[in-house]
């Protein structure tokens, strides 16, 4: 393994590391695309290598891949932090804090579907703080459609449906 695909993985592990939630593959790729560290193929070829050496876990979530740091993953970036220049080091920091809001809104409102023993789809809507669930909310309708636009327009509702929830049940 070359020297600067091992740059790679470790921008990775610590990016993954400095937050106290998942990144999408999107996200990950924002940041080292807009900095030209490397491509896309050879990004996605880094995060599949770091996936199956079990250093990152990934979790598919609707239209989403999400990836977290595994403890193995944490070790690894102990002994190998200060491969990872001061510059680069403060660059991910900046871009951390910046886009932390969207980062974390983005996943704290994660919904899915699945089609139900009964042949329906149920839409799981969630909204999440940290690592705990503040809802959980599970929708069953008859077409794959509705699902789908349950779980599309989730987001941008799920404050408002949370708070009307908590106001009537209050």
């Amino acid at each position: 393994m070359t020297e600067t695909q091992t740059l790679y993985k470790l921008i990775i592990l610590y990016m993954l590391n400095r937050v106290t939630f998942p990144l999408s593959n999107s996200q990950l790729s924002e940041f080292i695309l807009e900095k030209e560290y490397t491509d896309y193929f050879t990004l996605q070829q880094t995060i599949h290598e770091l996936t199956e050496s079990k250093l990152i876990r990934q979790e598919a979530v609707h239209n989403a891949t999400l990836y977290r740091i595994t403890e193995e993953g944490r070790t690894t970036l102990t002994y190998f932090v200060k491969k990872i220049s001061s510059a680069i080091r403060k660059d991910i920091d900046t871009f951390l804090s910046e886009h932390k809001y969207e980062l974390r809104n983005e996943h704290s409102t994660p919904a899915d579907y699945y089609r139900t023993t009964t042949g329906e789809f149920a839409a799981h809507c969630r909204v999440l703080e940290r690592d705990s669930v503040l809802m959980d909310l599970t929708l069953t309708v008859p077409v794959e459609a509705q699902a789908k636009a349950i779980c599309d327009h989730w987001k941008g509702k799920s404050q408002e449906i949370y708070a009307t929830l908590i106001q009537s049940l209050l």
